[in-house]
């Protein structure tokens, strides 16, 4: 199915003031209408003619949904917030640096001016199959064209996790959220209710149509970083196709609290090798207590444990591990 670009399809705009006028909105609404953060996934959708929604509810103007501040131990990030102003501002630098770097290394300067926190990890994954049309099962049909045909192009699809869809999550941002542990604050026109930024994300053995757990009607309103891993000692690397622009081929985010050499506990986080942040849980089991100069190579050889590459992203595995051992280094080149 070719994609078809011949403008978007008309709908109607709403552009509320505050958070109660779009829960409202969205509840009236129902299924038929759309939240819009920067808008820079989701008009290509409407463009390609992927989303027709008979309604756009546009968060620009909600003031209440931007911002960075402190909420007792808590910096609170709101969803709204450009990646421009996680990447440089002050606190996050100084005490979450892993999430201002991640932040910075999304896509142009020109991008992340527009682009916010809240919109790149709730994007959607850039399978070209499914973004051209083709009926996968992500889109409601039965084959992953990546995955199970002979024919397929994988390049840069999932190592782990592939459960009939190999699709992978593209955000900069969501392993770094992942491994600071941070919760988001969602809202519906009911009430509230609070998740981890790891159970934020879902893979296709939860849900094959969607990457995160926002419900229709519901609504992402403040992203909480505890204090758990401030000032600790952060790592992050995006390994992309091009310097500027492109989304990830493989990135990883990790926390490590440190005593001298020691590696008293950490935290691993990979992006673009599965549905979901891809959490090294059994690295972080084998460090723990460990030196890091001793433990380096020990950690690379078990990363990529539990991997099934496709036929034409192998590389991804060799990447997986590599990217672990810089990380427990703490240097770009070993």
């Amino acid at each position: 199915m070719a994609i078809i670009r011949d403008g978007m399809p008309s709908f109607d705009l709403f552009r509320p003031t505050s958070v109660d006028d779009a829960l409202s909105l969205a509840k009236r609404l129902g299924s038929d209408v759309w939240l819009l953060a920067g808008g820079l996934d989701s008009l290509e959708r409407f463009k390609d003619r992927m989303k027709r929604p008979k309604a756009v509810i546009d968060l620009g103007a909600i003031e209440e949904l931007r911002g960075i501040r402190r909420d007792g131990g808590d910096l609170v990030i709101g969803p709204m917030t450009t990646l421009t102003e996680v990447q440089h501002n002050p606190d996050l630098k100084t005490h979450f640096s892993l999430l201002a770097q991640a932040a910075g290394e999304v896509a142009s300067p020109q991008i992340r001016n527009q682009g916010t926190l809240g919109g790149n990890i709730s994007q959607d994954t850039r399978c070209w199959y499914y973004r051209s049309g083709w009926n996968c099962y992500r889109a409601g049909g039965g084959v992953c064209y990546a995955g199970e045909s002979k024919e397929g192009q994988n390049r840069e699809h999932a190592v782990f996790g592939v459960e009939g869809c190999a699709a992978v999550s593209p955000s900069d941002t969501a392993p770094a959220l992942v491994a600071l542990e941070a919760r988001l604050v969602i809202q519906n026109a009911e009430g509230t209710r609070e998740v981890a930024a790891e159970d934020f994300f879902v893979g296709p053995e939860t849900d094959i149509t969607r990457l995160n757990v926002l419900r229709p009607g519901e609504l992402l309103t403040e992203i909480r970083l505890p204090a758990t891993w401030a000032g600790a000692t952060f790592y992050f690397e995006k390994v992309r196709g091009r310097p500027v622009w492109d989304f990830p081929l493989v990135n990883i985010a990790a926390a490590m609290r440190l005593t001298g050499d020691r590696i008293d506990r950490a935290r691993f986080v990979l992006g673009a090798v599965a549905a979901r942040p891809w959490r090294l849980s059994q690295v972080e089991a084998a460090v723990a207590g460990q030196s890091r100069n001793e433990i380096a190579e020990a950690g690379s050889s078990i990363a990529a444990n539990g991997a099934a590459p496709l036929p034409h992203n192998g590389y991804k595995v060799v990447l997986v591990r590599n990217l672990i051992k810089r990380a427990i280094l703490g240097k770009k080149e070993s």
